[in-house]
């Protein structure tokens, strides 16, 4: 092997490396945390038990987490949290006979994929409100228009009364039949790996998609500093 292609794979090696630590000294330097922390939505409980910081107790708070719900991806394989542990991910609702609005958001949320198709730490659910006709094989044919870069972009159906509950009373976003017309969220919604609620986003708004991309990366770095033990 020539010195040009050892030097290349050595650049390549120490790139690999270094990304995640400078992100998190950047988050970590002097004491301090660079980063906005993301907020948690929904209803939150203060807790009996609590802990201290620099000898001050602070009480626990006990926060909203997504419940379980169970749908099917466009491969006919069963999707639920646990399809998702550990993970940080993003949900969205749609059905592939709304107007354009739901090509625009898609397209979006193809393109984010495709900025994390080497991540595995990040999925992605799009949910249809219309899973009569939005079966298995409808689902994959429309997904596959978008040439998604990751495996990691399941498009689930379920039932329909499961899929709305896990709407309104999961994620706190509409999800409806009104006659023969839909209603439907149309925000991203941000979960991270303890399937909280991190924030919303007008999936259609290209500086609010900017911003869930920047979320993202930030989510990507509080995980990296609970981590107690050296990174590499």
């Amino acid at each position: 092997m020539n010195k040009a292609a050892i030097g290349k794979k050595i650049a390549i090696l120490v790139l690999i490396l270094a990304v995640p630590g400078f992100l998190y000294y950047l988050l970590t330097a002097k004491g301090k945390n660079r980063y906005k922390p993301l907020a948690v939505f929904g209803p939150k409980v203060v807790a009996k038990t609590g802990h201290k910081v620099h000898g001050e107790y602070i009480p626990d708070t006990i926060y909203h987490t997504l419940p379980d719900v169970k749908l099917t991806d466009q491969n006919g394989k069963a999707v639920t949290l646990e399809t998702v542990k550990g993970k940080i991910f993003v949900i969205n609702f749609f059905y592939t006979g709304c107007p354009t609005v739901c090509q625009t958001i898609n397209k979006n949320m193809s393109w984010l994929v495709g900025t994390y198709y080497k991540n595995k730490m990040v999925y992605f659910l799009t949910i249809t409100v219309d899973p009569e006709h939005d079966t298995r094989d409808v689902l994959n044919k429309y997904l596959q228009t978008f040439k998604p870069e990751s495996d990691r972009w399941l498009m689930c159906n379920g039932d329909t009364s499961a899929v709305y509950n896990f709407a309104r009373k999961g994620l706190f976003v509409n999800a409806a039949k009104a006659g023969s017309d839909f209603i439907y969220s149309d925000n991203f919604v941000l979960i991270d790996q303890e399937h909280r609620i991190r924030g919303y986003y007008r999936a259609a708004v290209t500086s609010e998609v900017n911003r869930l991309n920047d979320e993202i990366k930030v989510l990507i770095a509080e995980e990296l500093r609970k981590i107690d033990k050296p990174l590499y």
